[in-house]
């Protein structure tokens, strides 16, 4: 089996046009008509999980986060990025990355946030006038019920993990009907939501200026930790590869962890 199956696959459930213009997605490093028999999935390419990936043997590494990020003008082990990217290069590891492609997707990062915190009526935050069939940035949805941030927080770590270091703008014991979710780095949602009439933004992470806007403005938001609110997917996409190709050993990163830890 070619790789370029795989991504092929890939890009049949998280299509790249739905990735924002400024994010490197798919093809990153390697042949895509290299053979393929080992798939890891991972939040973040980094020294943990290249060093699991070249352990394990790896074919092919399908990374949420793009790497290289941004063009880098020499390919030196002195080098962060580059000291990754010659490590894969050698050891013959492809990348393919989804990024904000996998954040939109119909069954994406922000379509599956939606879903845990019990919302119907599951539309985009940020609909997109190119892309068909009301594609487009974020979930907004409505709950069937008014409740507490407080639920939502538990009906989310049911998902994304009970142990994260989860920050909140506004009290815990508000009721809401209406919610916005954007993973990652999503405090740039905060208009859309205010937009949308939703009443919380469900996010990974937030500048204070963004928090206190929000504070300011009545908005209240959940930031669940930026690995928290994504790496689950990662998990879940692995399992769709998996699925659609029985006769491959494909599993998410087993030694990547949070960067981020708050007290226990």
């Amino acid at each position: 089996m070619r790789q370029s199956e795989i991504s092929d696959f890939l890009e049949s459930i998280a299509p790249l046009n739905l990735a924002e213009s400024w994010d490197p997605v798919g093809w990153l490093v390697g042949d895509p008509s290299a053979r393929v028999e080992r798939v890891m999935t991972c939040l973040t390419v980094s020294p943990v999980t290249v060093e699991e990936a070249v352990t394990r043997k790896v074919d092919l590494i399908v990374s949420h986060h793009p790497i290289p990020f941004r063009p880098v003008a020499r390919l030196t082990t002195g080098d962060y990025t580059g000291n990754l990217l010659w490590r894969l290069a050698g050891a013959g590891i492809g990348v393919f990355s989804l990024h904000t492609a996998w954040d939109s997707a119909p069954q994406g990062i922000n379509q599956q946030l939606a879903e845990a915190a019990g919302c119907r009526d599951i539309r985009p935050l940020i609909p997109r006038a190119d892309l068909l069939d009301g594609a487009g940035s974020g979930r907004a949805g409505s709950l069937a019920e008014p409740v507490p941030v407080a639920e939502l927080l538990w009906r989310l770590r049911q998902v994304t993990g009970t142990h994260f270091a989860w920050q909140h703008v506004g009290t815990l014991e508000r009721t809401v009907s209406r919610v916005a979710f954007g993973c990652g780095a999503g405090g740039s949602f905060l208009d859309a939501a205010r937009r949308s009439d939703c009443e919380l933004l469900v996010t990974g992470e937030a500048s204070f200026h963004t928090c206190l806007e929000a504070d300011s403005t009545g908005l209240s938001m959940l930031l669940l930790g930026h690995y928290a609110s994504e790496r689950f997917a990662v998990e879940s996409l692995a399992a769709h590869v998996q699925k659609a190709f029985p006769a491959l050993r494909v599993w998410a990163s087993e030694l990547e962890t949070d960067p981020v830890v708050g007290p226990e």
